[in-house]
């Protein structure tokens, strides 16, 4: 089952690209920016916007700030040395440290798809009424077919996953159109504040869900095969596209994201949600007020999310085994052993938020390991030559990781409290 890569290298069985023209070097961060609008994120910026208004909307917007920045950090990476995160950390820590970088990788990439897996089900039930079990399976056969693309061609496979972001972003804009907001009301959010300490928990749950681990590893590895170059010059015009791409492609996931939030609190905010599912309040509240048509609009988007974000997942998992310990296993046994864990909770029928927010709690624990890392390597001199960062850059990316890992801490101490 397991082979042993010959070279050193965790993506070769990435294709690799040509001499990239004006289009072809973008597309990594449409990638990565998928898991910026996972059903982690329908959960939290929905119950977000229910219980709290417009309140948090500054939150939304801080923490796709810090994602861009870190992003672009992991694309650089792989621009500047050819490398991915987890080959360079294998190549530089202990042997030790590296395996276990690589177990805590595992355990978060199967978090991951229990959240994707769980938020298409809940997508696939509310389209068709298809029992949580089979959809579980539905949503694994379709992304079979979304990671079978990727064998033929990174292309194809980007082009696939923008489909289906496309749907998630067009479908919250309209259905933001047929309920109505108000702008003042959406700037006055950006105000940062609270409304007690539950809404500091939400926000921090925002955040904490916000950063992935596996695309911080998986960006790097988009990127360090994008093209071919030979000179200073070529790399940092690539470098430059890249910088484009992750600020247009993670600035498409924020919008959504908002969307999402905007959404939530001009629908549900006094509606009464109590201990309802909001996302299911949400589907219902939207057929009742705008229409059957908005309501599958919903759940179309919900689905969409959940299928494009379980195959970036398994495709980031590839990347993180072959990097860190120079093995792989075929995409359809990876993808099987890491759906296990979601088909048995959709079996066992759990609530579906409280199944959410678990699995963003257990994420929060694999973001320093990845973010660390990141920001350690990125500023090595001998490393990244000319493109080591900048002391302004390292020290907004340090607030960042420090702001992150002290949210989670706190998120992690007060969901088990």
């Amino acid at each position: 089952m397991f082979e042993r890569n010959p070279i050193d290298d965790a993506t070769s069985f990435l294709p690799t690209a040509r001499i990239p023209s004006r289009v072809a070097v973008y597309g990594p961060a449409v990638v990565a920016s998928v898991a910026y609008i996972d059903p982690g994120n329908f959960a939290t910026n929905i119950t977000a916007g229910a219980r709290f208004g417009f309140t948090l909307v500054w939150v939304v917007v801080v923490a796709n700030a810090m994602a861009v920045l870190v992003q672009y950090l992991s694309a650089k990476l792989g621009i500047a040395t050819r490398r991915s995160l987890p080959e360079l950390c294998r190549s530089h820590l202990p042997k030790p440290v590296s395996w276990g970088l690589w177990v805590q990788a595992e355990l978060v990439a199967m978090a991951t798809d229990l959240a994707e897996f769980v938020g298409a089900a809940i997508g696939l039930n509310l389209l068709f009424g298809v029992p949580p079990a089979i959809s579980g399976l539905i949503t694994g056969v379709v992304s079979f077919a979304l990671l079978a693309l990727e064998q033929r061609g990174y292309r194809r496979f980007e082009i696939a996953i923008a489909g289906l972001f496309g749907v998630v972003l067009l479908g919250f804009a309209w259905e933001v159109t047929r309920v109505g907001f108000s702008g003042a009301t959406v700037v006055r959010g950006l105000a940062p504040g609270f409304t007690g300490a539950d809404s500091v928990l939400l926000a921090v749950g925002i955040i904490g869900a916000t950063v992935m681990p596996h695309v911080i590893y998986l960006h790097s590895a988009l990127t360090k095969n994008r093209g071919r170059w030979t000179d200073e010059q070529s790399r940092r015009k690539l470098l430059r596209s890249q910088r484009v791409d992750v600020a247009v492609a993670l600035g498409f996931a924020g919008v959504t994201n908002l969307l999402i939030l905007i959404l939530a609190a001009s629908l549900l905010h006094g509606a009464g949600l109590g201990d309802a599912d909001p996302i299911e309040f949400a589907h219902s509240r939207l057929g009742e007020v705008v229409g059957g048509s908005a309501a599958l609009i919903f759940a179309a988007a919900l689905l969409a999310s959940g299928l494009s974000s379980s195959s970036v997942g398994t495709y980031a998992g590839q990347v993180v085994m072959q990097g860190f310990i120079r093995r792989r296993v075929p995409l359809v046994v990876r993808r099987g052993v890491t759906m296990l864990p979601a088909l048995v909770v959709l079996t066992m029928g759990l609530p579906a938020t409280q199944v959410l927010v678990i699995s963003q709690v257990t994420l929060s624990f694999g973001i320093p390991f990845a973010l660390v890392p990141l920001l350690w390597l990125t500023r090595k001199k001998e490393l990244m030559g000319v493109f080591v960062n900048r002391p302004v850059t390292t020290l907004a990316a340090s607030a960042c990781a420090a702001l992150i890992i002290g949210l989670n801490i706190f998120l992690i101490v007060e969901t088990v409290g």
